[in-house]
C-alpha cells in the first residue's frame, strides 16, 4: 500500500483535521501573536513597566493548567469518553472567551488576564485531543507529510486572518481606533469557529462513546496514574518527552513575545508588525508543507535536529539585529523553523507511542509542552525587567540547546515498508 492510496482513502478527513488547524490559528495569530499582547500592553496594562511580566504570568498560569489536566482528560479520551466531546468543550471555552475579549479596556488588567487564561486553556486542551487524531487519519510512513498539511493549513489561515484584521489595525492604538482593534477579537473567535465545525462532522472517534461523568473521569485517573508508574518502560518515550520539554519551552516563549520585542526594542509601527507577521506565517506553511515531507523520507528525527540549530541561529542573530530590514529576513527564517519544528515535533511523536495508549500519550506530550512554557516566559519576563529584551530572547537559547542534546538520545523505531 502506498502512501498515495492511504491519503486518497481519507482524503476528507484529513481535510477536515486541516481545516480544525485553519481556523484555530485565528486565535494563536490575533490574541497570542499580534493583537492583543500589543493591546494588553499598552492599552489595558496602560504601558506599565511590569506589563512584560504580568503577560508571561497570565500565559504561564494558562499552560500550567492545561498541563495538570491534559494526561488525566486524555486517558479519560482513551477510556471510553471518546476525543470529540473533549475537543468540542474546549474549542467552545475558547471561542466564548475570545469573543469575550472585545470588552475589555484600559485598566481592565485583571478581567484581561482571567479571559486570556481561559481562552488559552480552551485552544491548548483542544489540542490534545486534536493532535490524537493524526495516527487515525494517516500511517506510520505518512505521519510527517499530513501533520505538515495541517500546520500549512494553519499558517494559511494565519494569513487570511491577518488579511481580516488588518485593516482594523491600521489606525494604530490610539484612542479613535480602538474599537476597531477589540473588534478583532471577535473575529478571530468566528473564524476558529466556522473553521473547527468540518472536524465534528466528518472524523469518527475511534473509541465507543460515553457520558463524560465521574466514572471516565476516575477511569483516566485510574489510566494516568498506571502509566505514571509504568512510564520508565516507556523510556524512549520519556527521553523525546523531556527533549521536548525544553525545546518547545524556547519556542513558545519567542512566539508570545515576538509582537512584543519587534514593538519595543526595534521599534516597528503596527502595520509594520502586521506585514513581519504576514512574512512569518507565509515561511511557517512552506517550512511545515515542505518539511513535512522532506521528514518522510530523511526522518523526523534527523530534521527536527536541523531545524533545531536553526532555531539556535535565529536567537543569535536576533541578539545583535537592530535594523527592521534585518529582522524581517530573520522572520522568514524563523516562520520556516516554527512550521518544520511544530510538525515533525508531532510526527515523531506518533512514531514512537504505544498504538493503545495515543490519546492518553499525547496527554503527556501536552503536558510536557505546556509544562515548560510555565517557565520560558516566566524567564523572558524576568530577565526583560532587569536587563533588556534582548538578553531574554538570548537567554532563550539555553532551553533550546538543551533539548537539542537530549533529543540526540531518541531512537527513532523503523518505519513500516506498507
Amino acid at each position: 500500500m502506498t502512501p498515495a492510496v492511504d491519503f486518497g482513502k481519507m482524503r476528507s478527513r484529513v481535510i477536515a483535521w486541516a481545516l480544525f488547524d485553519f481556523g484555530n490559528t485565528a486565535f494563536y495569530v490575533v490574541i497570542l501573536t499580534v493583537g492583543y499582547p500589543l493591546y494588553f500592553r499598552e492599552v489595558i496594562a496602560g504601558g506599565a513597566p511590569n506589563s512584560d511580566f504580568l503577560w508571561g504570568m497570565a500565559f504561564s498560569l494558562s499552560m500550567a493548567c492545561v498541563a495538570l489536566l491534559s494526561p488525566v482528560l486524555g486517558a479519560a479520551a482513551d477510556a471510553g469518553a471518546g476525543k470529540k466531546q473533549f475537543l468540542a468543550a474546549f474549542t467552545a471555552l475558547c471561542v466564548a472567551a475570545t469573543a469575550g475579549l472585545w470588552f475589555m479596556e484600559g485598566g481592565m488588567v485583571q478581567a484581561g488576564i482571567v479571559l486570556l487564561i481561559l481562552a488559552n486553556i480552551g485552544f491548548e486542551g483542544g489540542l490534545v485531543f486534536y493532535d490524537a487524531f493524526l495516527p487515525e487519519i494517516s500511517s506510520a510512513r505518512t505521519y510527517g507529510r499530513v501533520s505538515g498539511y495541517g500546520f500549512a493549513a494553519g499558517y494559511a489561515g494565519s494569513l487570511i486572518t491577518l488579511a481580516l484584521v488588518f485593516p482594523l489595525y491600521a489606525g494604530g492604538f490610539v484612542p479613535e481606533n480602538l474599537m476597531n482593534v477589540r473588534m478583532s477579537f471577535p473575529v478571530a473567535a468566528g473564524v476558529f469557529a466556522l473553521f473547527a465545525l468540518p472536524v465534528f462532522l466528518v472524523l469518527p472517534d475511534a473509541q465507543k462513546h460515553r457520558s463524560v461523568d465521574l466514572t471516565i473521569i476516575t477511569a483516566g485517573f485510574r489510566r494516568t496514574r498506571e502509566t505514571l508508574r509504568t512510564i520508565g518502560t516507556y523510556k524512549n518515550v520519556t527521553r523525546f518527552l523531556a527533549s521536548y520539554f525544553l525545546y518547545i519551552d524556547g519556542i513558545n516563549t519567542i512566539i508570545i513575545f515576538s509582537s512584543i520585542f519587534t514593538r519595543e526594542t526595534l521599534r516597528f509601527d503596527v502595520g509594520e508588525i502586521v506585514l513581519f507577521f504576514a512574512m512569518v506565517q507565509t515561511s511557517a506553511l512552506a517550512g511545515a508543507a515542505l518539511f513535512g515531507v522532506i521528514a518522510d523520507h530523511l526522518g523526523h528525527k534527523r530534521t527536527l535536529v536541523i531545524t533545531l540549530f536553526l532555531w539556535l541561529a535565529i536567537t543569535c542573530t536576533s541578539f545583535f539585529v537592530t535594523e527592521k530590514s534585518a529582522f524581517f529576513a530573520v522572520g522568514i527564517f524563523a516562520g520556516i523553523a516554527l512550521g518544520s519544528s511544530q510538525s515533525t515535533s508531532r510526527a515523531l511523536m506518533s512514531q514512537i507511542i504505544p498504538a493503545d495508549k495515543k490519546t492518553e500519550f499525547f496527554g503527556f506530550y501536552s503536558f510536557f509542552g505546556k509544562a515548560s512554557a510555565i517557565l520560558g516566559p516566566l524567564v523572558f519576563g524576568i530577565v526583560s525587567t532587569w536587563i533588556d529584551q534582548r538578553s531574554a530572547i538570548l537567554s532563550v537559547g539555553l532551553f533550546l540547546l538543551a533539548g537539542l542534546v537530549l533529543l540526540r538520545r531518541v531512537e527513532v523505531p523503523p518505519i513500516p515498508k506498507t
